[in-house]
């Protein structure tokens, strides 16, 4: 979108491939699954699907990184072009490849193949470094950063997602992202057991201070992240644990971080922001569920808004990910443009069903909404994050599910406790319902009390 910070992304692209079948018997010759039926997905991997997601998100996106012309390479090409512009630097070998054999939609085993290497930085990477509004490093171990450190160097990245194979973030750098175990084979010397968060915690300090860099977020999985300035540390827990794939989450958690920060966003709130997307990331599949890179061209970022069961169709045409969130938005607070926002990362076009005013009513009392129908549509509409906007007159909008058949449908985290009958309704057509967390202590309710409190 044109009010986001254009983004460089510097490190090794990967092509990542699923084979993807089920399992019901054992080989005759040896005790080992017999994977039957398989369907092969390929997409991004390493920096190329952090750079993905972040052109997903609507953000103008270079990426610099190794690449050659085996078949590969070709087809990583074929995936990305449409959504961003590609810088690459000569390499040696064949691109890395990494094939997951899942069956029922676990891992059983993967196949690496490919040792290519960057070999060396160009003239177009080093000016496309020094016109950067901000740049996120990748690194897979596999030489870009490497190639590339003199100007990363001159101009430090605003976040580095470090590899054991790979060299130390450049000084300066203004967060680093390092996973627990990656973080603990940083600290070889230290003899504190993995999992222990005063281990992550001494780790991240001791790691701001030899690397010379302002904050190290040492991701946790389910348990968060804990931020680090080199003293006392930040714990951003998970809003929720899922228990999905979580292939992908770092580098979604590391695209999420670098965007927030090229907008201007403090530390601790991008990192906040980062854990809840590598969350909900996780919630609906992992990089596994993504839509096919090649489903629809990057022109088509911002779809028409007229009609919300048109684009639901259009984008369902292009096989896309149609994501829907509902609610009264009577009072348009940060806990739901947060909400929404997350919600829009899950998918190709995000569809807000707000109640009517006469459902507000029935749901919330004589009095509400304070806003009118119009007023909150027009508002909604306003926001970057959400393509249209739909009403349901009903107490719970499970007809006008029926007729938009989203994919995801999302709803605050305020409802953990309670029961969501879209979720069977859902499961009708292959959709996946998911709770994403609202910012603590922001509801209309609450606004409106602190108001009359005001006013007395």
């Amino acid at each position: 979108m044109a009010d986001k910070t254009p983004l460089v992304v510097v490190g090794d692209a990967l092509l990542d491939r699923d084979l993807s079948g089920s399992a019901d018997r054992l080989a005759p010759d040896a005790p080992v699954p017999v994977v039957a039926d398989c369907a092969e997905r390929v997409r991004p991997g390493g920096a190329a699907l952090a750079a993905y997601l972040a052109a997903r998100d609507g953000r103008d996106v270079t990426l610099i990184t190794g690449l050659g012309d085996d078949p590969a390479a070709r087809e990583l090409r074929r995936l990305l072009e449409p959504w961003l512009t590609l810088i690459p630097l000569p390499l040696s070998g064949t691109l890395p490849e990494k094939t997951r054999v899942l069956a029922h939609g676990r891992p059983v085993v993967r196949l690496d193949r490919g040792g290519g290497r960057a070999r060396a930085a160009t003239d177009e990477a080093r000016a496309a470094l020094r016109a950067a509004h901000a740049v996120l490093v990748s690194d897979y171990g596999r030489g870009t950063a490497d190639a590339l450190r003199e100007e990363l160097t001159e101009r430090p990245p605003l976040v580095w997602d470090p590899h054991p194979r790979g060299g130390a973030p450049v000084p300066g750098t203004r967060l680093v992202t390092p996973a627990e175990k990656e973080a603990h084979g940083f600290a070889p010397g230290d003899d504190r057991p993995d999992g222990a968060l005063r281990a992550a915690a001494h780790i991240a300090a001791d790691l701001v201070r030899d690397w010379r860099v302002a904050a190290v977020a040492v991701t946790l999985g389910a348990r968060g992240a804990l931020l680090s300035y080199g003293e006392h540390p930040l714990l951003v827990p998970a809003p929720a644990a899922h228990p999905g794939d979580t292939c992908g989450a770092g580098d979604r958690f590391a695209a999420t971080a670098a965007g927030l920060l090229a907008d201007g966003t403090l530390v601790g709130e991008a990192v906040e922001g980062a854990v809840g997307a590598a969350s909900a990331f996780v919630a609906a599949g992992g990089a596994g569920a993504l839509p096919r890179a090649d489903s629809r061209p990057r022109t088509a970022q911002r779809p028409d808004t007229d009609d919300p069961h048109a684009l639901a169709a259009r984008v369902r045409a292009q096989h896309g990910t149609v994501v829907a969130a509902g609610g009264c938005f009577d009072l348009l607070h940060a806990g739901h443009v947060g909400l929404l926002q997350a919600a829009r990362r899950l998918g190709d076009c995000l569809v807000v069903c707000v109640n009517s005013d006469a459902s507000v009513r029935r749901r919330k009392g004589e009095g509400r909404p304070v806003n009118p129908l119009a007023d909150r549509i027009r508002v909604l509409r306003a926001l970057a994050c959400v393509d249209a906007v739909a009403v349901f007159d009903e107490d719970t909008p499970e007809r006008l599910l029926g007729d938009l058949r989203p994919d995801v449908w999302v709803k605050g985290g305020d409802y953990a406790g309670a029961d969501l009958p879209e979720a069977a309704l859902l499961e009708e057509w292959g959709g996946q319902a998911v709770l994403l967390p609202y910012l603590d202590g922001r509801s209309s309710t609450a606004l409106m009390a602190r108001a009359a409190e005001g006013v007395r």
